[in-house]
């Protein structure tokens, strides 16, 4: 690993030895008899070098070999399912990959594992895949991670891919990591936005430290490079009629199915109404003053046939629902219409709305962040406006059922 060594030939003097343990903000620079040392509360930031040269050196990582980058080619989709049916992130995951592996001029590659699902790969070649490598046993019908994770690794073993793209859903959160593991290479959670360079490093970002930066995130020396990417990101290439690309039966030995876990049943969730599947959203902010308010939301919602989402300030306050939260900490939507109510618009939850098709803003502050992606901007107070906008929409049914009559 890199780090900060000491470059000390003789004895300091006790004055001027504590005020080089001052540079350090994390007080790793101890002082001892005469000498200075590093502890493990050093962060590698390097201030010490640039202050004092004389007597702090930075090393870079001796030992690790350059990698071959051209060794490792193609970006590869992992398709998420159940029991066949394809989870519509991988869709999303397939179109980034077209937009990726066409810069770089390399093929898209699917990872389709489980049972009885040959059928159901030939829809990946209508939405953007190259090749489709299935891996069909009866011992994959059931997500176990240790299985799945097997399968991976051997396919990775075998391709040599170099980029891979996964949902970042409930079981591609647990199952990326553990294989990135396997081969001690980078991987980003909840990416927002990929680039790709001309020699494949893959640019994942993603909002850091608070929102207060978005991070570019690079594995310049470690292949393949992992990124989990949350539902409703990336949008879905329009699917062609007539698909060009290969199905390829994968075959590994059945010894890598051994798992802890034995699945005695399973039964179907009750299918639930999240706002991810809305069309049209009402969000709640920080604007709303009691939770008795948010009726005028929850009434502007019905009357547009749709759902109301929140932010988190009022998930913290116990008003709303956790499952309603938009942002890096709650869902990420893509609905037909959005309308934000007292909403500032941080980073955070630009991340998790951005891509809406049309986006309406409601807020006092002319200046709030989030009218810098608003379709339509309304400057003014939500308890004045929702009401009229609830008037003009219960007028307008009005009209309409007198016109029906009159007909």
């Amino acid at each position: 690993m890199a780090r900060i060594d000491v470059i000390q030939k003789e004895s300091i003097g006790a004055n001027e030895g504590q005020e080089i343990t001052k540079i350090c903000p994390f007080g790793a620079i101890e002082f001892k008899h005469g000498k200075l040392d590093i502890n493990s509360g050093c962060k590698i930031c390097k201030i010490c070098t640039r202050q004092r040269a004389e007597y702090f050196k930075f090393v870079e990582d001796e030992w690790k070999k350059e990698i071959d980058k051209s060794l490792w080619n193609n970006v590869v989709v992992y398709v998420e399912h159940t029991y066949g049916n394809i989870h519509p992130v991988t869709f999303e995951l397939l179109g980034k990959a077209r937009e990726l592996a066409d810069k770089i001029g390399h093929e898209v590659l699917a990872l389709f594992s489980g049972y009885n699902i040959i059928e159901s790969a030939e829809k990946l070649l209508h939405y953007g895949a190259d090749k489709v490598f299935v891996y069909d046993y009866k011992e994959l019908e059931d997500y176990r991670i240790e299985p799945y994770a097997a399968v991976f690794e051997d396919f990775i073993k075998k391709q040599k891919p170099s980029v891979i793209l996964v949902g970042g859903t409930t079981i591609g959160r647990s199952l990326a990591p553990r294989v990135a593991a396997r081969f001690r290479t980078g991987l980003t959670a909840d990416c927002t936005s990929l680039e790709i360079n001309e020699n494949t490093d893959l640019s994942q970002i993603r909002p850091a430290f608070g929102g207060n930066i978005m991070a570019h995130i690079k594995t310049l020396n470690s292949r393949p490079q992992f990124a989990t990417v949350r539902y409703k990101i990336f949008t879905a290439l329009e699917p062609i009629k007539k698909a060009k690309g290969e199905i390829i039966q994968c075959y590994i030995s059945k010894n890598s199915f051994q798992s802890a876990i034995t699945v005695l049943a399973h039964k179907e969730k009750p299918k639930a109404k999240y706002i991810e599947d809305a069309d049209v959203l009402v969000v709640a902010g920080r604007g709303i003053q009691k939770e008795e308010d948010l009726a005028m939301v929850h009434k502007l919602a019905d009357k547009l046939g749709g759902m109301v989402a929140s932010t988190r300030p009022l998930i913290e306050a116990g008003w709303t629902d956790p499952k309603t939260q938009i942002g890096l900490s709650g869902r990420t939507v893509k609905p037909k219409l959005i309308i934000t109510c007292g909403v500032s618009g941080s980073v955070q939850f630009r991340a998790g709305m951005e891509n809406s098709d049309v986006i309406i803003a409601i807020n006092t502050d002319p200046k709030a962040p989030i009218f810098d992606i608003a379709n339509y901007s309304v400057i003014g107070d939500i308890y004045e406006i929702i009401p009229k906008l609830i008037e003009k929409l219960d007028r307008k049914k009005i009209d309409e059922a007198v016109a029906a009559q009159a007909l």
